[in-house]
Parts: structure tokens; C-alpha cells; sequence
């Protein structure tokens, strides 16, 4: 559960101070009353674009079956932990200017089409979070033991969400939003090393990928992976205690990469 906390968390905080951007600009520009509902439309079909891609996920995970449904959840494992990787990286080179960002693409939409202009802009926005939450949950909700939880830990990160918007709406210096998104951002990579290891261990046990060594160590004396602990340090970055020789090498290349990819933001900031 603690996964989906903290990604419903992170990607509602998002989503509310891209709300909180657009709506304080609206609020001392020329759109008024009806910018304002058009924002609020905006944002009402971006949630329900969210929803339909959950929806679609679902329903193609009922359609499937055996070999098929493996390939597609395998896929969409790939696909969630890719996304992560790709928010990070985008929120890293460019989140200092979101604020900007979002202020020239919302003046622009409107001298062009006016309040559908607004809407189109509003509803983008809170559909690119919406939808990677979507792809998210359902590929933390794959993991052994997470799907009867992802409910609750929705619930919960959303309220937590709230909470935290209202206290950088404040504008309490020690939770400045630039802060928020560096720190949370090493976390979701963590995560996304983790959904890249079980779509490993899953690609090892089809037979599509060489297990190599299998296994190269064995710590469940020190850590059992199956247990309480062991699996909640499992799902949030990704633990083995008895991984493969492939397991270690793809685990190994995923953070070489990171940190080679991060390195330029971090120098830079």
C-alpha cells in the first residue's frame, strides 16, 4: 500500500498545483467568471480521459487470458516504469518553469480559441497526470499482494494530496514545491526499479529472457522477500534475496543510467 500512496500523492500534488497555477492566472487576467468554469470543465474531462484509459487497461486485461494476458501485463509493468522514469526526467529539466510554462500555454490557447482554448489546456494537463497515475497504480497493483490495496492506498494518497496542495498553497518555505518534487522524485525512481524487476522476473519465468545464474545470492537468512518486511522493501525499490545474474545486471544498468541521466540536473541546480 505504501507505493500507491505515495505515487497517488506525488501525481495529485502535481495535478493540483497545475490547477492552482491556471486558476490564479484566470483569476487576475480578462477570462473571469467564465474562465473559470471553463477551467473547471477542463479539468472534469481530463479526470474522466483518465478514467476511460483504467477503464480500457481493465477491460483489455479481461479479454485476455494465459500467454497473452502475461505479454500484456508484462507490457504494461514496462510501460509504468518507463513513464516514471520519463516524469522524472521532465520534472527535473524543466519543473522550475512549469509555472511559466503553464501561463504561456494557457495565453496563447485563449487568444486562439477563446474558453475552449482554457478547457483544452486544463483538460491536457490534468489527463497526462491522471493517465500516468492510471498506468502506474495498475502496474503497482501486478505486484504480488498489492491489488487488494490499491483502493485504500488511492484513497489515502489522495486526501494526503490535498493536505499537502493546501500547505504549498500557503506557501510554507519548508515544503517549497521545487523541494517536493526533487525529493519525491529519487523515490519514484526507486519504485520504478522495482516495477522493471518484477517485469523481469516475469520475462525470466516465461522463458523469453536467461536467467544466467539463478540464483547468484541467497539473503533471505538476512531478509526473506516473501515476508512482511521483506515484501514492502521489495515493492518500493525492487529487493531480491535470491535474484538472478540477469536480474542483477538489468537492476544494475537501470541505475547506471539514472544517475548518469540525473547527473546534469543536479550540477546544474
Amino acid at each position: 500500500m505504501g507505493s500507491t500512496i505515495f505515487i497517488v500523492w506525488r501525481e495529485s500534488v502535481e495535478a493540483m498545483l497545475v490547477v492552482g497555477i491556471l486558476h490564479a492566472w484566470l483569476k487576475f487576467n480578462s477570462a473571469g467568471a467564465a474562465g473559470l468554469r471553463a477551467l473547471g470543465l477542463g479539468v472534469l474531462c481530463g479526470l474522466g480521459l483518465a478514467g476511460l484509459l483504467g477503464w480500457a487497461m481493465v477491460a483489455a486485461q479481461d479479454e485476455l487470458s494465459g500467454t497473452a494476458l502475461e505479454y500484456f501485463q508484462v507490457a504494461m509493468l514496462l510501460v509504468a516504469s518507463g513513464l516514471i522514469v520519463q516524469m522524472v526526467l521532465w520534472m527535473r529539466r524543466h519543473g522550475a518553469g512549469m509555472r511559466k510554462n503553464l501561463h504561456q500555454s494557457l495565453q496563447v490557447a485563449m487568444q486562439r480559441s477563446g474558453l475552449v482554448g482554457i478547457a483544452a489546456v486544463a483538460a491536457l494537463a490534468i489527463a497526462r497526470e491522471g493517465a500516468e497515475t492510471a498506468v502506474f497504480l495498475y502496474g503497482v497493483s501486478l505486484e504480488p499482494g498489492n491489488s487488494a490495496n490499491v483502493f485504500m492506498g488511492a484513497m489515502l494518497g489522495f486526501a494526503l494530496a490535498a493536505f499537502t496542495a493546501w500547505i504549498l498553497g500557503r506557501g510554507l518555505r519548508f515544503l517549497d514545491y521545487r523541494r517536493f518534487f526533487a525529493m519525491s522524485g529519487w523515490m519514484l525512481l526507486f519504485f520504478a526499479g522495482a516495477l522493471l524487476v518484477s517485469a523481469i522476473d516475469r520475462l525470466i519465468g516465461a522463458g523469453l529472457l536467461p536467467a544466467l545464474v539463478d540464483p547468484l545470492w541467497n539473503t533471505a537468512g538476512l531478509l526473506d522477500d516473501s515476508g512482511r518486511l521483506g515484501s514492502i522493501v521489495a515493492a518500493l525499490v525492487g529487493y531480491r534475496a535470491h535474484p538472478s545474474l540477469m536480474l542483477v545486471v538489468v537492476y544494475a544498468a537501470y541505475w547506471l543510467f539514472m544517475l548518469r541521466a540525473m547527473r546534469p540536473a543536479r550540477q546544474h541546480a
